[in-house]
């Protein structure tokens, strides 16, 4: 093995544009032209688009608005998760006969970690080259010392990439390239760095520790700094502890009436409810967010003096906040949420797994996360 292979610890596997992909696979007709993964309401957004819609500049999170506007000729297809799921439980199965250690964060991609392997490059050529074989679709894989660099390696050359740097390398490789191109660095958080004149990676990683926290705090400032050295300590596999779990639905069109905001927030929470015992999870804090028609967001909250996974119970909390709160505008979103997990509570649980919820790794609320799951 190579010194430089030595310090290749990590790989990030990601499957090149999922679900369309894998639509794919029972529309072969429609391979060569732009297909769009959306919902077909008013406010539905993107959920994946082929590379030849990208190329008219359609992309994830889009408003589906936008990208029929940008590209007319696209096929829009509606999303299908349970057959997302199914492929990428075919996926995950054959990367874990392949590495020994695996952390799923979404459902089209996992690290890896490659301690113990003799040659990194050569074991990830092989695994992608047996994922193609056996489910036909392809995946892009970026490998290094630590997930930063992985994640943001596996990104560089897509489709069906294979890209290994060091630190350094990726260093020097993405110097010029904006702060938004590292997981977790939003856009709120870039328009921040700009106003502070920090336009790029390498000025982020040369920018005083002072400057930083002075304008992020003490924690988020050396964070920003680490990740603009491509410096990152986590490690493949390690637990994460989940704070909170929440549904919520921005509907088609604005809803006034006390019904059906009542009906809305019911269904949400027996989703909710549902997923908590599946995960093993209850908690004490029961709480709601409304967003009104001019976009003002509202968040109550109750603590129970006992942890629930209930339904009865959270529902009833929850419509009891709702009514309390008696929104004065038409409902944009609504949305429950649960906190607060009692000590022994499900954590760390399967991103694959249906109903789990997509991992962060939060160093401030909103930022400076790996943002890693879809959207649903």
């Amino acid at each position: 093995m190579s010194a430089a292979d030595s310090t290749l610890r990590v790989a990030h596997l990601d499957a090149d544009a999922f679900y369309v992909s894998v639509e794919l696979l029972r529309h072969p007709e429609l391979r060569g032209v732009p297909v769009v993964v959306s919902g077909s309401g008013p406010r539905a957004v993107v959920t994946t688009a082929s590379y030849e819609a990208r190329r008219y500049g359609v992309g994830s999170a889009m408003p589906a608005s936008r990208a029929r506007r940008l590209c007319p000729q696209a096929v829009f297809l509606p999303p299908d998760f349970p057959f997302y799921r199914e492929a990428s439980s075919r996926i995950m199965a054959i990367i874990r006969e392949h590495v020994e250690r695996v952390e799923v964060v979404g459902l089209d991609e996992a690290y890896l970690d490659l301690d113990g392997l003799f040659s990194p490059r050569a074991a990830m050529r092989r695994l992608v080259a047996e994922i193609k074989a056996s489910t036909r679709l392809t995946c892009s894989v970026g490998i290094g010392p630590n997930k930063l660099v992985a994640k943001v390696a596996s990104d560089a050359e897509k489709p069906a990439g294979m890209v290994a740097l060091t630190r350094e390398q990726a260093c020097e490789r993405f110097a010029t390239s904006p702060p938004g191109l590292v997981p977790g660095i939003g856009p709120k958080t870039s328009e921040r760095l700009t106003a502070l004149g920090i336009t790029t990676l390498a000025a982020l990683a040369d920018a005083p520790e002072s400057v930083l926290t002075a304008s992020f705090g003490p924690r988020m400032g050396r964070e920003l700094r680490r990740r603009g050295r491509f410096e990152s300590d986590g490690v493949v596999g390690a637990p994460r502890k989940v704070a909170s779990e929440s549904r919520e639905r921005t509907f088609d069109h604005d809803i006034t009436a006390r019904e059906q905001l009542h009906e809305a927030l019911s269904r949400m929470a027996g989703e909710l409810c549902e997923s908590l015992r599946r995960h093993g999870r209850r908690g004490r804090t029961i709480g709601i967010k409304v967003r009104l028609d001019d976009f003002t967001t509202v968040t109550r909250a109750h603590t129970l003096e006992v942890a629930t996974d209930e339904t009865g119970l959270v529902t009833s909390e929850a419509l009891r906040l709702l009514d309390e709160y008696a929104p004065p505008r038409p409902v944009r979103l609504l949305g429950v949420r649960m906190a607060g997990f009692a000590s022994g509570s499900g954590e760390g649980a399967d991103a694959s797994a249906p109903g789990a919820q997509p991992p962060a790794l939060a160093v401030q609320a909103g930022q400076l996360a790996l943002p890693l799951a879809h959207a649903q």
